[in-house]
């Protein structure tokens, strides 16, 4: 038998709601334990420079397994 993990990590998707990714860990039989936001940024040439400007965020949750 296999046991299932203890720990996922889920990713906000880019068409989805924090509401709906907490939902989707809950039905998964999970618990959000760590929310961890990173930056996500794109390089914009001007002229012979190179900027990095924001261009949105990733979102993650780090979730363990409820016990049954």
């Amino acid at each position: 038998m296999s046991k299932a993990k203890n720990k996922m990590v889920f990713e906000v998707q880019e068409n989805e709601t924090i509401d709906q990714c907490l939902d989707r860990i809950q039905k998964a039989g999970y618990i959000p334990v760590r929310r961890t936001e990173k930056p996500i940024f794109k390089e914009v040439k001007t002229g012979g420079k190179v900027d990095y400007e924001p261009a949105g965020r990733q979102i993650v949750f780090e979730a363990k397994r409820l016990e049954d």
